[in-house]
């Protein structure tokens, strides 16, 4: 489903591509232009290179998973429904006690409270925060932990190389200061292309990690709070036409609240996993969220 979607989305790919291409990047800028030449010898070059590959092998297994992950697709029916009595069913779902299942006309199906439809994936999705190109997938109940930890292990792997390559180059302004005629000579790339890696690489982890590092705490910030970006905005656009209009018309349209009262480490278990707080950090299978289920039937309880 994942690889479908891929070929798919022209957008998804190139981003893929970028993000890949980027990580290999600043991994050979880091080994041949920052270690070796500054820390030859050393047992600090086996130390930085060892823990700078390891948060990129998180970083890529956290990506290749939110990338090929279900995000929480909502199952279609075996059968189309009728959409002629579409008001008398959802009357019987909401006497029945069913309410916030909602009927999606594009996959025309019944899909579960606080899912939403992705125009992209073509599918309705279980807790969709978003559609992230990054991962060239949704990001829903399913694969949100790995989402997050990309973006961890991606604000990590900036900031450990904007401070490796800011030190190394402080390394060679006091070598070329003391004129060390071995390490001179030792240098065979000339000097211009080792400051425009620095430059490149420096660019790409500023603006890298900002990004990410903002995506990171608006995502921490969505759990805690137990509302997803597309419940925010539609809470703000009805609290928006409630001010704009009477006070009559405006009792029946509430703001969507949260559905839990749970405390805050609750609510980041139910995406993480109930297990250890040091597997959060593992792209590891989370345990299934207590509240509501990921395995449930694609149509409500109601009487036909």
């Amino acid at each position: 489903m994942a690889s479908l979607r891929c070929r798919r989305d022209l957008c998804g790919v190139i981003c893929i591509i970028l993000t890949y291409f980027s990580v290999l990047y600043a991994d050979y800028v880091v080994i041949k232009y920052v270690l070796l030449p500054a820390y030859s010898g050393s047992v600090w070059c086996a130390l930085h290179g060892s823990a700078f590959n390891m948060i990129l092998l998180l970083l890529l297994a956290c990506h290749f998973k939110a990338v090929f992950s279900d995000p929480g697709m909502v199952p279609l029916p075996d059968t189309a429904i009728d959409f002629s009595d579409l008001r008398s069913q959802s009357t019987r779902i909401n006497e029945r006690g069913c309410e916030g299942w909602t009927v999606c006309s594009r996959c025309e199906t019944y899909r579960p409270p606080r899912a939403h439809h992705c125009r992209v994936c073509q599918r309705c999705i279980r807790r969709m925060d978003h559609h992230c190109p990054w991962i060239n997938n949704c990001v829903g109940e399913l694969n949100q932990k790995y989402f997050i930890q990309f973006l961890f292990y991606t604000g990590m792997a900036s900031l450990y190389s904007m401070l490796l390559v800011v030190w190394a180059w402080l390394w060679r302004i006091r070598t070329e200061r003391d004129g060390d005629p071995e390490k001179d000579g030792d240098e065979t790339p000339s000097k211009h292309l080792i400051v425009a890696h620095y430059i490149i690489l420096l660019v790409e982890s500023v603006l890298f990690g900002v990004f990410v590092m903002v995506i990171f705490y608006d995502q921490l910030v969505s759990i805690i709070t137990d509302e997803t970006p597309i419940e925010q905005m539609r809470n703000r656009v009805m609290i928006k036409d409630r001010g704009s209009t009477s006070p009559s018309s405006s009792s029946s349209q509430q703001p969507h609240l949260p559905h839990t009262r749970k405390p805050k480490l609750a609510l980041l278990r139910e995406v993480f996993g109930r297990g250890s707080i040091f597997c959060w950090l593992l792209p590891l299978h989370p345990s299934p969220p207590s509240f509501g289920g990921i395995i449930y039937s694609s149509l409500p309880d109601y009487d036909v």
